[in-house]
């Protein structure tokens, strides 16, 4: 099977069921007559940039980070705008809370746009670490994201 061909079948499937894990994955293309490993299957998260994100009900499902017609730094700032509920500083780490279930969708943003002031991320539910190269590359990134947001919830 051509991973084109896997992979399309992939985003079907995301967009038409509400998948949480990887062994529904892998159990819905199994049903379409599709054999994949469980490392095959995490590789295309990885390649086609799928995170959890909390659906209408509240559940966590996969979707597909796309940033449509917008470009990658307007949708960070607009999501920065629209989850991000604290900010604070500590030496060369931005620690970013968010609203639940939006940490990994954030920061698969942060790293799909190769920023020089991002090092690397860590995230969780709903917090993100941002490490930056230094403390004083990691203050311009603050002040970054301290502009997007409410100035009530900064630290």
């Amino acid at each position: 099977m051509k991973k084109s061909i896997r992979q399309a079948r992939i985003e079907q499937l995301i967009n038409q069921y509400p998948i949480g894990t990887q062994e529904e994955l892998m159990e819905h293309l199994d049903e379409v007559g599709i054999q994949a490993t469980q490392a095959t299957i995490s590789r295309d998260i990885r390649e086609m940039q799928i995170v959890k994100a909390q659906d209408g009900h509240g559940h966590l499902r996969y979707t597909i980070f796309k940033a449509g017609n917008r470009s990658e730094e307007e949708h960070l700032r607009e999501t920065i705008n629209e989850v991000v509920t604290g900010l604070t500083r500590v030496e060369f780490v931005n620690i970013l809370k968010t609203l639940p279930s939006n940490g990994n969708l954030l920061a698969a943003i942060f790293d799909d746009l190769n920023l020089p002031e991002v090092a690397g991320t860590l995230a969780g539910h709903d917090t993100i670490f941002i490490m930056s190269p230094n403390t004083e590359v990691a203050e311009k990134l603050h002040d970054e994201i301290a502009a997007e947001m409410n100035p009530d919830i900064i630290h």
